[in-house]
């Protein structure tokens, strides 16, 4: 695929900081010469950046999560190599190149009245191309772990899974919103509609919702669907204790079959996302949160999204996907 940029060791080696002594996860990460490879490894997991940031401002929100991806790298090729890290046990395959949808996008004069649909269409190229990604993957065997980009990857980590196995799969959403917005043009806040609408998306369940951000009219078509459920992020704070396993029982709505999971990072308490709020869960909490979902063998793909760094949060950013990642891949 001309749209996939496989990496080498050389595209990580000066980001290693390297020490007597020590190893870290860039020196031992696996590669992999083209995707026909990826049947033959050893590996379980598959790590692919998505550095765009199109669909969030097609959606009207704040760009910046195309810059996630870089963050990533650096704190993920730092972390020690111990007795709880293998990173043998993960494929660093890229990136998919976005650089020619993102020059796109900046050509386009935010005064056109067709600003937001110009963008959309956009999207919608993209959305292919990571559904083509994310189906081959699943089918070599692998579990993908997607590094966003906005919100609107979703639809093609969908789409794709549910072509890699066969059936409609379901989904698990950590997010201060639902994106079930209107079939409109392509944006971060419709991937669930457009997967509903192509018959790829069965069940989903969104975890710690928040209602001054939710429609009336979303609330309505949850309420009406056998196949989608929420938990409000006002009602699990009330009984923080019992957060985790109201977690669990949320799996267990969604796990009779393939899932994925997704977290939105505007989720996350005071974190730069996309649309940062000051309410939501820790960092801790959704480290749990990841350890419980990982552990699951039903769950088929991990999209952590919509993180927006600044030069002043990039390598915290990077450390906290970094927590996320090795979390996810732990045994």
């Amino acid at each position: 695929m001309d749209a996939l940029k496989i990496y080498k060791p050389a595209n990580i080696e000066k980001l290693i900081s390297k020490r007597k002594g020590e190893v870290k996860f860039g020196e031992k990460l696996q590669f992999i010469n083209n995707l026909g490879d990826l049947e033959n490894n050893s590996a379980r997991y598959v790590v692919l950046g998505i550095p765009e940031d199109i669909g969030v401002r097609a959606n009207h929100g704040k760009p910046g999560t195309s810059k996630a991806w870089q963050s990533l790298l650096a704190a993920l090729a730092n972390i020690q190599v111990n007795r709880f890290n293998d990173p043998e046990n993960l494929v660093l395959l890229g990136e998919l190149d976005c650089k020619k949808f993102m020059d796109k996008a900046a050509n386009i004069d935010a005064s056109d009245p067709n600003y937001h649909i110009k963008l959309g269409d956009l999207i919608k190229e993209i959305d292919q191309l990571v559904a083509e990604l994310v189906e081959k993957i699943i089918s070599s065997g692998k579990i993908p772990i997607l590094i966003g980009g906005g919100h609107n990857n979703a639809y093609g980590n969908i789409k794709g899974a549910a072509k890699a196995t066969g059936d409609p799969v379901n989904v698990i959403n950590i997010d201060a919103h639902t994106d079930l917005r209107q079939l409109e043009h392509r944006h971060s806040g419709n991937g669930f509609s457009y997967a509903i609408e192509g018959q790829y998306l069965c069940k989903y369940a969104v975890f710690g919702l928040h209602k001054n951000y939710t429609p009336e009219y979303i609330f309505k078509e949850m309420d009406f669907s056998e196949n989608m459920n929420y938990h409000l992020l006002e009602d699990l704070l009330r009984f923080p204790d019992e957060i985790n396993r109201r977690f669990k029982e949320c799996i267990e709505t969604i796990d009779n079959s393939k899932f994925g999971f997704e977290l939105d990072c505007d989720a996350i308490a005071n974190f730069p996302s996309s649309a940062k709020s000051p309410a939501g869960f820790s960092v801790n909490q959704i480290r749990n949160f990841i350890s419980m979902a990982s552990k699951n063998k039903n769950c088929c793909y991990f999209h952590i999204c919509e993180a927006a760094p600044d030069e002043t949060s990039a390598v915290q950013i990077g450390k906290t996907l970094s927590y996320f990642i090795s979390d996810f891949i732990s045994e």
